[in-house]
């Protein structure tokens, strides 16, 4: 499974609906759930993200489609990065040697 970490703002759509950003959070787990991944985290920020959600999906265009299905809702604009554990980091810079 691949990780990837995505760093979400509210729209001023989101941000006038706030209410309902668990609502919002718990629909998400479903979709990456529906289409084969798993939503590690979801935390509620302050600072220059609004949101930061920990998620792990089994092909990377996939997590791709995970963030997209949320940020078509309008409620957030996203920016995702795919993050390394230990173990795969370690094993690209062998790789690299």
């Amino acid at each position: 499974m691949l990780t990837y970490i995505t760093l979400a703002n509210f729209t001023d759509q989101g941000i006038r609906n706030y209410k309902d950003t668990t609502k919002r959070a718990k629909a998400f787990r479903d979709v990456v759930g529906q289409m084969g991944g798993e939503v590690k985290d979801i935390y509620w920020t302050m600072g220059a993200y609004d949101i930061v959600a920990i998620m792990r999906s089994p092909r990377r265009r996939d997590g791709n489609c995970h963030v997209r299905e949320v940020s078509s809702l309008g409620n957030v604009r996203t920016t995702t990065l795919r993050g390394f554990g230990m173990d795969e980091i370690e094993k690209i810079i062998e790789k690299a040697e």
